[in-house]
């Protein structure tokens, strides 16, 4: 078993209710491509957002907040059922504030994900805080806990597992619909 996966906190992602994602960085690898016509193009893994449906599966809503706007983040998070969208926020923890009275979920039954320290004044408010194994060194050592994969490459599918496992969910969403263990998957 991957240490990564032993030391995710399961006594602080029980009855979370909400998972709050930054987006680039996070649910993608950071990059942002510009077509001539200065259209952003950016990509997300179907992994992590299949995480995301099983994650809403059990309850657990999610949640986006991001410095930037984009339409293509508009879509994903349509395509996705994330019915809380916070774009162009540049001061997360009042984004963070909004997400909460938006949803009426209190921060500290949230869980938190980002990868740089513009995230850290929302996470300060969060009940668990974690990180891509890519995020800026110094959000590294702030969170609760790091994933071993890099944002847009399955830390978000890892957080929503660890998630579904801490809330005992397993069995509902992968065991009896796929037959898959925890144990086959990591844990």
């Amino acid at each position: 078993m991957n240490n990564t996966y032993q030391l995710f906190p399961m006594n602080l992602a029980k009855d979370i209710r909400m998972l709050v994602l930054d987006v680039d960085g996070v649910l993608t690898a950071g990059q942002i491509f510009l077509t001539d016509g200065c259209e952003q193009i950016k990509a997300f893994n179907v992994r992590d957002g299949h995480g995301i449906k099983l994650l809403q599966r059990i309850g657990i809503e999610v949640a986006i907040l991001t410095g930037r706007t984009s339409k293509v983040v508009e879509h994903r998070a349509q395509e996705l059922g994330i019915k809380h969208l916070i774009q162009g926020s540049l001061r997360k923890a009042d984004g963070m504030v909004a997400l909460c009275d938006k949803s009426g979920i209190q921060a500290s039954d949230c869980a938190y994900m980002g990868d740089d320290v513009i995230d850290l004044p929302a996470m300060h408010v969060c009940r668990l805080t974690m990180a891509p194994t890519d995020a800026h060194q110094s959000l590294k050592h702030k969170v609760d806990w790091v994933s071993a994969y890099g944002g847009g490459h399955g830390a978000v599918r890892q957080a929503c597992e660890g998630l579904i496992l801490a809330n005992n969910a397993w069995d509902d969403v992968m065991g009896q619909p796929y037959g898959v263990s925890p144990q086959e998957s990591g844990w």
